[in-house]
């Protein structure tokens, strides 16, 4: 299945250098490069790739700010010349961390990375969206290691992004479970659970105060006390679902 890609690196003969080495991978097309933050963003909007290829140290944004502003974040493999930010990469779901000079046996592990993620991406959503959008007074079946619990969808206030796995807010639980927020968005009423960032879902039944917030934005206080920011972006679908 071929995977779109956009290259987000400041440096020309970095993008040119790259753009040759995926011609060895088929499944890889490049619809579109960006030389800066900014560039990436109104590309990323308009081409909605399955990648990104994203280098850190840019003018203006650094790569890890420019993904703050995303709702959705295609799969990121970073191309960097610093070691320094990796743990950095993995906490933000980077898929992976590659080094430039950029070695083509090294592309080609991450490159085989992105297919096996891809490909669990779409069995889980396919599964999703097969058995249907979930009521909220639906119970569902939640198990994190040897501890399950059957809880009411209602009942969840939040689901945080955490890599492959998803935590489940409801009552004082946190459990884990292996489900991307993308294939459980699939199933869940639009209507009741809402996408506030790349990294959360929240039940608005649970909101209990809504405050304005940086660069115009807006944070969320839910019950339970966890407090989730809306994106730039999704505080205009939010205004728009919330007004009469």
């Amino acid at each position: 299945m071929t995977k779109r890609a956009i290259i987000i690196d400041d440096e020309r003969l970095a993008r040119n250098e790259l753009r040759r080495l995926l011609l060895d991978f088929p499944e890889i097309e490049v619809v579109e490069e960006a030389s800066n933050a900014q560039e990436g963003l109104d590309k990323i909007d308009q081409f909605n790739p399955d990648l990104i290829f994203l280098d850190i140290n840019m003018p203006g944004k650094t790569g890890f700010e420019m993904l703050l502003e995303l709702d959705r974040s295609p799969y990121v493999i970073f191309t960097t010349a610093y070691d320094e930010y990796a743990v950095k990469a993995f906490e933000v779901n980077a898929l992976d961390y590659v080094l430039k000079p950029i070695e083509p046996k090294r592309l080609a592990d991450a490159i085989s990375k992105l297919n096996e993620a891809f490909a669990k991406e779409h069995q889980s959503i396919a599964e999703s969206a097969s058995r249907g959008l979930l009521n909220e007074n639906d119970q569902v079946f939640v198990k994190d290691g040897e501890r399950c619990w059957f809880v009411k969808l209602g009942e969840i206030r939040l689901f945080e992004s955490v890599g492959n796995y998803a935590k489940v807010f409801f009552g004082n639980n946190k459990p884990l479970i292996l489900k991307s927020l993308n294939a459980l968005e699939e199933r869940l009423d639009e209507k009741v659970f809402f996408r506030a960032n790349r990294k959360h879902i929240v039940n608005l039944r649970m909101v209990e105060k809504v405050e304005s917030y940086f660069n115009g934005g807006l944070l969320l206080d839910l019950k339970g006390g966890d407090k989730i920011e809306v994106s730039r972006r999704q505080t205009v679908k939010f205004k728009e679902m919330m007004s009469l």
